[in-house]
């Protein structure tokens, strides 16, 4: 059975959970301060007449929708390659924030700005796949 070791360049890692924490923040915030401004109270998720509100909550909930994947990647592609799944995980998060500020906009197609977070998302899969492979011994 292969040991799993956590080299020093896995701090890098915490770095990105930590800035992804504060971005998931800075949407459910911005979901909150809507839900005021639009009158939308809990336990509703969308609206039926607001629009607006809807593309700010439609932002932040396909954040979520999306959030354990990278973490999961991100975490055992991490492993093996800690500089770059970080580096990917800079660049998912960074289009994280692309992609809301565009529905922010109230023209949902803005929200496509942020496709280059399919680098990141991508990338992080195939360190994933990779750290698979190698700790197997297939590479």
């Amino acid at each position: 059975m292969a040991a799993i070791t956590v080299t020093g360049e896995y701090g890098y890692i915490a770095f990105v959970v930590v800035g992804s924490w504060a971005m998931l923040n800075y949407l459910a915030f911005r979901v909150m301060q809507a839900r005021k401004k639009y009158n939308v109270n809990y336990p509703k998720l969308y609206s039926e007449t607001s629009h607006e509100f809807n593309c700010i909550q439609r932002a932040h909930q396909n954040t979520l929708e999306v959030y354990p994947q990278f973490l999961a990647f991100l975490f055992l592609g991490g492993l093996q390659f800690p500089k770059l799944s970080a580096a990917f995980g800079v660049i998912f998060i960074a289009s994280r924030l692309v992609y809301a500020h565009g529905y922010y906009t109230f023209q949902p197609a803005n929200r496509n700005r942020g496709a280059f977070g399919y680098i990141g998302l991508i990338g992080l899969i195939v360190n994933t796949v990779l750290f698979g492979l190698s700790s197997t011994g297939f590479i």
